[in-house]
C-alpha cells in the first residue's frame, strides 16, 4: 500500500473500536482494487462527534463508517437520508457526494448477502431480538418482499418494542408479529412454518447461552442465522445444526455490510471471496 499526496481516507467512528476488524476489510480490499484509499478506527468522544463528521468534508474523506454508540447520533449532523435509514433509524455508512453527507445503513443487506442460496421475497421469517442490528434486518426484510416476519423480544422489552413496529407499519403498510420470547409455544408455531430463523440479540457471545430453549424442533428446510461472529459457533447455532439444518454466523453478515459501504464511497466492488478467506482463517 502506497501513501502519497493523493491517498484518501475513511473509518470506523465509535467508541470503543480499537478491537475492530473493518480496517483489515477495507485495507485489504483497497489493495486488491488498486484504489489509494487507507481506512483508520477512529475512538472519537461523544463531545467530538459533530466535529469528526465534519472533518469528512474538511479533509474530502471517502466517508465513514459508525457503530456503537453513534449510529443515531450521527442522524442531526448528515445532509440526507437514505430510505433504509428513514426506516431503521440508525447509520452505519456515511457517504461524502462532493461535500453532501448521505447516511445509509448496509446492515440489512449485508446480512441478506451473506445467507447462502435464500431469497426472503415471499417468504417467512422469525427474529429474536429488536435492537439496532435486528431493526436493519427486520426493515431490509420488509423492502426486500418478505410476505411475514415475527419478532420475539424478552417481555421486559415488549412495551419499548411496540412504538417502533408500529412506525415501521405506518411507514410501509407492513404488519410485523410481536411475541415474548418466554412464549415457547407460540415460538415453536411460528418456527415451524418459517424459512429463516435469526437471532439478533447478544445472548451467545459468552460461548454458553442460547437465546431459544433447545427443546423446540426446526423444520427441515429453515435456515438458521446468528449476527454473532465471536465465537464463530455460537450455542445457538449448535443447536440448528444438531437438528441437521444449515447455520450461518455473522461474519458474513459483517463482510458484506463493509463491501456494500465499499461499493457505495469507491464505485468498486469488494473482492470479497478474497477477503472471506483472510478472515476465516482469521477467526475460526
Amino acid at each position: 500500500m502506497k501513501i502519497d499526496g493523493y491517498t484518501r481516507l475513511a473509518a470506523v467512528v465509535a467508541n470503543p473500536i480499537k478491537h475492530s476488524i473493518s480496517p483489515f476489510i477495507h485495507n485489504s480490499a483497497f489493495e486488491a482494487t488498486g484504489i489509494n484509499g487507507v481506512y483508520l478506527a477512529l475512538e472519537v468522544e461523544v463531545s467530538d462527534l459533530a466535529e469528526t463528521v465534519a472533518n469528512i468534508r474538511r479533509y474530502q474523506m471517502f466517508g465513514i463508517n459508525l457503530s456503537m454508540p453513534y449510529k443515531e447520533e450521527v442522524i442531526p449532523y448528515l445532509d440526507e437520508l437514505s430510505d433504509e435509514v428513514r426506516l431503521i433509524g440508525a447509520v452505519n455508512t456515511v457517504v461524502n457526494q462532493n461535500g453532501n453527507l448521505i447516511g445509509y445503513n448496509t446492515d440489512g443487506k449485508g446480512f441478506f448477502k451473506s445467507l447462502p442460496s435464500f431469497t426472503i421475497l415471499g417468504k417467512k421469517m422469525t427474529l429474536l431480538g429488536a435492537g439496532g442490528s435486528a431493526k436493519a434486518v427486520l426493515a431490509q426484510a420488509i423492502l426486500d418482499g418478505a410476505s411475514q416476519v415475527s419478532v420475539f423480544v424478552r417481555s421486559t422489552s415488549m412495551e419499548k418494542t411496540k412504538p417502533y413496529l408500529e412506525t415501521l407499519q405506518s411507514e410501509t403498510g407492513f404488519r410485523v408479529d410481536l411475541y415474548a420470547l418466554e412464549e415457547h409455544s407460540v415460538l415453536q408455531e411460528r418456527i415451524a412454518t418459517s424459512d429463516l430463523l435469526v437471532n439478533a440479540t447478544s445472548v451467545g457471545m459468552d460461548g454458553k447461552s442460547s437465546p431459544v430453549p433447545g427443546n423446540l424442533l426446526l423444520p427441515e428446510n429453515l435456515l438458521v442465522a446468528d449476527i454473532i461472529y465471536q465465537p464463530f459457533e455460537t450455542p445457538f447455532l449448535q443447536w440448528a445444526k444438531s437438528q441437521g439444518n444449515v447455520a450461518v454466523n455473522g461474519l458474513g453478515m459483517l463482510l458484506y455490510q463493509a463491501a456494500e459501504a465499499f461499493k457505495l464511497w469507491t464505485g468498486k466492488d469488494m473482492p470479497t471471496d478474497e477477503i472471506w478467506q483472510s478472515l476465516t482463517e482469521k477467526y475460526h
